[in-house]
């Protein structure tokens, strides 16, 4: 790694860590409601949503609302994109979106993956952006965070019998930790450049002439092809522009806070008018682990023993540096068959040599392989550069920590509660080691613990290897390979990691907006979402009714270094053995022949 990257990395760090800190307090202020100005707002939208907001609720209940208040926002999303061309705010007059990508769509959007079959400046109006995908934004967001607080409500509570009001806690997530961030963190994108109007797109005049090919048409509309079955090329040339408007900046604040991650243009963060600088580049990247790693700080506080919080954002951080250093340092060793032709890869001191296909140049290889890293450490799946033309084993780096589960940070409350099934794991295996019956915060780990854990933690693996099989077999599935081989079958794993992991990012090459994938994705996203989300909420509920133990000298300390170890061994070991077969046969492969 060049001098450059480890400064980015350390500068990234310690903002995150400043930040983190008292929003994870503020944030566990917001779940208690201890903050007095909401009380009175609060209570006139129950009274007009006709809510009980002093009404708990069990483990099932919670995971009911949860449910319902996610179908109806599939409806919505659906809805809107199957009607747009006769809605408002469509200035280009878009088309209805077809019923398959529809349906993909308002899935993705619901479970937070954000995955995009389309261009969204070439395919969705004005009001479905806001109305319809951003809204979604943040109420995926919240439910995130909701779960989360739940599965803290039952470590932190005994002899208990509910874990909160969901519609109570969607609301105050909505309220007063999203929409208030969300709105300055859009005013200062739309400082730095980044475009929030409702104008028709522009037409301008370029300076310079461009010329391209394309494939030439026959008279019934589709491509001409040679006695080879080879599409027909023409030169073209054009020296006019469409730019995109929009409604940008207040989706792009949201789509990174909220861990989304879809983007408003199709480049989504490598567009200038989502991510116009090098300022707001790193504060983008930022906003992705911002509430993540504010959670682990509302988890110590709420369960009364910060050093609980500490454990958690330390096992998580050691495996994002590890998986960063990795990304920097493959994607500068560049391509070894451009070093032996003898081609210079240096592009200036700060991109100092390397592979610096499909990066922006105005970022470079360092800030583009931590933003992958980040965004795929994180269930957000923006992207500022394409994961599909790094190295074999830098395109391995953000694969590997989605497969990981999405923990390491992960989602908004996704993440913590993924890495909270872990931390359940290792204290049932440690407890068979030492022959104690496990306990985690003054719970003993018992056998339904341990069967909800247990689905919590495959349901994904199952999802991405099935999905990954029967696209493989399928011609549907095969047929949106671009690249043949190993990277292709990198591609098609890659496309069901991120579906079912929710987090969205793609590898390119993978032709996946048609019927098979848009809906083999869509049933890999829901329910990699909800078969973690009901087991979460099951365990909530279970460990709320439980007697809270005396801590005494037999009792395993859950914080400190040791269970660091024992946690990223956890991880390591449960999470990612599944996919080693996988992996061997994309990348691992892709480098040795790449290498050889």
């Amino acid at each position: 790694m060049t001098t450059h990257a480890w400064i980015l990395l350390a500068a990234y760090s310690v903002v995150l860590l400043l930040l983190a800190i008292p929003l994870g307090r503020y944030i566990a202020n917001v779940m208690e409601g201890r903050l007095a100005f909401a009380g009175r707002i609060e209570a006139g939208l129950y009274r007009l949503c006709g809510v009980k907001s002093d009404t708990e609720m069990g483990w099932l209940q919670y995971a009911l609302a949860i449910l319902l208040f996610s179908g109806l926002g599939v409806l919505m999303v659906y809805a809107l994109q199957r009607l747009q061309l006769w809605l408002p705010l469509n200035p280009q007059a878009f088309g209805n979106v077809t019923p398959d990508s529809s349906f993909n769509t308002a899935l993705s959007f619901v479970t937070n993956t954000n995955w995009q079959g389309y261009g969204g400046e070439t395919t969705m109006s004005y009001l479905t952006q806001m109305l319809g995908l951003a809204v979604q934004n943040f109420f995926s967001a919240a439910t995130g965070i909701v779960v989360v607080i739940a599965l803290i409500r039952g470590f932190a509570r005994h002899s208990a019998q509910s874990i909160g009001n969901a519609w109570v806690d969607l609301t105050r997530v909505t309220l007063w930790i999203l929409l208030p961030i969300s709105f300055v963190y859009a005013l200062f994108l739309v400082q730095q450049g980044t475009v929030q109007n409702f104008d028709a797109y522009k037409d301008v005049t370029t300076l310079e002439v461009v010329k391209y090919q394309e494939p030439k048409l026959g008279a019934d509309g589709q491509p001409v092809k040679n006695e080879k079955g080879e599409p027909v090329m023409e030169d073209k040339s054009t020296n006019h522009q469409t730019l995109a408007m929009g409604p940008a900046a207040s989706q792009v604040a949201i789509k990174m806070l909220g861990t989304n991650g879809g983007g408003f243009f199709n480049a989504n963060s490598a567009h200038p008018y989502e991510n116009p600088t090098a300022l707001t580049n790193f504060v983008q990247m930022l906003s992705i682990f911002l509430i993540p790693a504010a959670l682990c700080f509302t988890f110590g506080r709420m369960v009364s023993d910060q050093r609980q919080g500490w454990t958690v954002l330390i096992a998580m951080f050691v495996m994002f540096v590890v998986g960063a250093i990795a990304a920097i340092s493959f994607e500068q060793q560049g391509n070894p068959q451009f070093t032996a032709l003898g081609v210079d890869q240096t592009m200036s001191a700060t991109q100092a040599g390397g592979n610096m296909e499909g990066k922006d140049t105005r970022f470079g290889i360092a800030a583009t392989a931590l933003f992958a890293t980040i965004t795929t450490d994180a269930s957000c799946g923006a992207i500022i550069g394409w994961h599909d033309s790094f190295t074999p084993l830098g395109g391995m780096v953000p694969l590997v920590n989605m497969q990981l589960g999405e923990v390491v940070f992960g989602g908004v409350g996704t993440g913590l509660y993924g890495m909270l099934m872990f931390a359940i794991l290792a204290v049932f295996i440690a407890g068979l080691m030492i022959g104690r019956t496990p306990e985690y915060l003054g719970k003993k780990i018992e056998a339904h613990e341990m069967k909800m854990t247990s689905i919590a933690i495959l349901v994904t693996p199952l999802l991405v290897l099935a999905g990954t099989a029967v696209a493989v077999m399928a011609d549907a599935g095969r047929a949106g390979v671009a690249n043949p081989g190993a990277h292709g079958f990198s591609e098609i794993l890659y496309a069901f990691t991120s579906a079912a992991n929710n987090n969205g990012s793609a590898f390119g090459g993978l032709s996946a907006n048609s019927p098979f994938y848009n809906v083999m994705l869509a049933i890999a996203m829901w329910f990699g979402r909800f078969g973690v989300i009901v087991p979460v909420l099951a365990i909530a509920g279970s460990l709320a009714a439980k007697k809270r133990i005396a801590v005494t000298g037999g009792t395993m300390p859950t914080h400190g270094a040791l269970f660091v170890v024992l946690l990223v061994g956890t991880v390591l070991l449960v999470g990612l053995l599944n996919y080693v077969p996988a992996l061997a046969l994309g990348p691992v492969i892709e480098h040795l022949a790449l290498w050889k």
